[in-house]
């Protein structure tokens, strides 16, 4: 899953994107509120996490913005005001959640995979491929009644694939969902989970799940049985 982090705190932006990267989210950050509005319409995001204190434009305008153009990508509010009334008006914005400074990181994990859960209860609550099922709510990958266990990265391509299971999901489109836009390293990476969710999801199983399309990318199909 992809997040935007909007926070002018540059320390405190890049101590979190450091940990949900660890996480395996992929993490933008900008660091003023016309930026954030900007990045958040541009990109497909499955959560924002936004400050409310921010140069330029605050975080009230950049989620009424938001709300008003129809966009309803769960909003996690930091502030470090505290009061029933600053809360009150960011809800009344259209935010999902609010967390005061200072803050413990494992109550803000809880609370952006807590707002994720919520979002996606009106939708699929896990992808089904053949007998692979890839439940990003639990982050949990079974084959058969197998658990497959993978890191934090090898799901979040395995996600970006079973979302579009059946079409050609290119490098750079898992680069984009699955790392950040200010990823400049080697394109290839992309290759190396591939080869170990092989390793992974087909090989144990006898199945060849992930197909390479040359020049394209890569394509998830399911299968009825090993081979």
């Amino acid at each position: 899953m992809r997040l935007l982090i909007v926070e002018d705190e540059k320390r405190l932006a890049q101590s979190l994107a450091k940990g949900l990267a660890a996480e395996g989210f992929a993490v933008d950050v900008v660091h003023d509120g016309a930026e954030g509005l900007h990045q958040a319409t541009e990109h497909d995001y499955d959560l924002i996490v936004l400050d409310i204190m921010l140069p330029g434009m605050n975080g009230y305008r950049v989620c009424g913005a938001l709300r008003a153009a129809g966009d309803d990508t769960p909003v996690l509010m930091l502030t470090a005001k505290d009061g029933e009334y600053d809360e009150a008006e960011g809800l009344d914005t259209g935010a999902d959640g609010y967390l005061t400074k200072p803050f413990s990181y494992v109550v803000l994990l809880a609370r952006i995979r807590a707002l994720l859960r919520r979002h996606s209860r009106g939708g699929q609550r896990a992808l089904t491929v053949g007998d692979l099922v890839v439940d990003p709510a639990a982050r949990h990958v079974t084959r058969g009644a197998a658990p497959v266990e993978l890191t934090a990265k090898e799901f979040a391509v395995l996600e970006q694939l079973a979302l579009r299971a059946g079409h050609v999901v290119s490098k750079a489109e898992i680069l984009e969902h699955v790392w950040d836009f200010a990823y400049d390293g080697d394109p290839n990476i992309v290759e190396v989970y591939v080869s170990a969710l092989r390793r992974k999801i087909d090989a144990p199983f006898g199945r060849k799940s992930i197909q390479t399309v040359r020049g394209a990318g890569y394509r998830l199909t399911p299968e009825s049985g090993p081979r």
